[in-house]
Formats: C-alpha cells, structure tokens, sequence
C-alpha cells in the first residue's frame, strides 16, 4: 500500500522526470534475472538531485512516523537503500544500521553494520520491491538479532502478487512512497507513454513473465 495519493503521484512524477524509471515497451529491457521488462528501475539516481532527494527524506519521515510511530533505528537495505536510509534517520535524528545480503567473509563477519542494541524498534527503508525476496532477507537478519521490526518503507514497488504473499507471509507490513498503477497514471499525463501502451505495462504487472527471458 501506499502513504497517500498525493506523494504517490509527486514522487512518480519526479522518478520519470529524472529517469530514475524508464518505460519502453516496444523495445523491453532486460533485467539481471533474465526476465523481458518494459520498466527499468534505479531509484539510487535520486541520491544525485538534492531537491529530490529531500523531497523524498522528508516524506519517508513524515510518513513513517505517521504509520509506524518513531521507531529506534532505521536500517537500510544493503546496496541500494543505504544512501536513503541515512537521510532519513538524519531527518528523525535517529541511528542508522544497514543490512548486507549476507555476513561478511572477513574481519568481523558482519551482516548488519552500526552499532545496535537488541530488541529494540526498527523500520527498514528499501529502494525498490519486486518480489521482495533479498528486502526480506534483511528483516530475516535483522530479526536473527533479535530486533522488533514495525514495518517496512520503500521507494517504489511493482506490486507483484508473489512480493504481496511473500511479505504476508513473512508478517511484514510494506508501505511505500509509490507504486506501480499510479506511475501509469502519471506517465499519461504527463506523456511520458500513450493511452494505448497503458493496456500493455498493466497486462506485464499482473503477469511478468509473460514476456519470457
């Protein structure tokens, strides 16, 4: 689900203005799975535009404490959600840890980096869903080291049906700044797509794969 309408449609908006989200569906892209896409998604592109990057720092933070309460860190999602992440545990005054895909080899064999205390509230800001699968590793982690994980907060999602049972089954409540219909939506008017290519990106939505690999 989303905050709210109005940050949906403003941060869809500003994702398309600086093609942090490309559609293309007469020429698809292709994604490190493998799969046929016609969207293409790098929220870390935001990091480089300080007016956007505020905007959505100060909409996380807003909004999280509105959904979640203030929680007592915030943990991002190794790689893409660091930069993020930070900026919004700064807006809270909060401390941030983040999350790797798995501990490291080395040193301190890490898989959360910072310094936390267990049991303690935390919400993880993630860039981008699509299944949610390597989001929810993280919150497996985290959960490892005994923390009271409240909600999960990202960018953008695609709304795929397996990420909403994954996160179902995993008890996790996602909310996001955005999400999938209301980019369509935005790409309309401001157009960025055709009425006619609309019918295409939602038939994908709803089944990826049929675009095959």
């Amino acid at each position: 689900m989303i905050f709210n309408d109005n940050t949906a449609q403003k941060t869809a908006e500003l994702l398309l203005q600086i093609n942090a989200i490309k559609l293309n569906p007469k020429n698809p892209f292709t994604w490190a799975s493998g799969w046929k896409s016609p969207i293409y998604c790098d929220n870390r592109i935001t990091l480089s535009f300080p007016e956007i990057r505020r905007f959505l720092k100060n909409e996380f933070a807003a909004n999280i404490v509105e959904k979640f309460g203030k929680p007592d860190y915030i943990a991002g999602v190794a790689t893409g959600a660091i930069g993020i992440g930070l900026l919004v545990a700064e807006a809270l005054e909060l401390p941030f840890i983040y999350v790797r895909p798995e501990a490291k080899k080395h040193g301190r064999q890490n898989q959360i980096e910072g310094q936390f205390e267990a049991g303690k509230s935390v919400v993880v800001v993630e860039d981008l869903i699509s299944t949610g699968k390597s989001s929810l590793q993280a919150v497996d982690a985290l959960r490892a080291a005994d923390a009271n994980i409240l909600g999960m907060a990202a960018i953008f999602t695609y709304g795929f049906d397996v990420a909403a049972e994954n996160f179902k089954n995993a008890d996790i409540q996602l909310v996001t700044l955005s999400n999938y219909p209301t980019l369509l939506k935005a790409a309309v008017e401001k157009n960025y797509i055709s009425q006619e290519e609309v019918a295409t990106l939602s038939d994908w939505s709803k089944d990826p794969s049929i675009w095959g690999v």
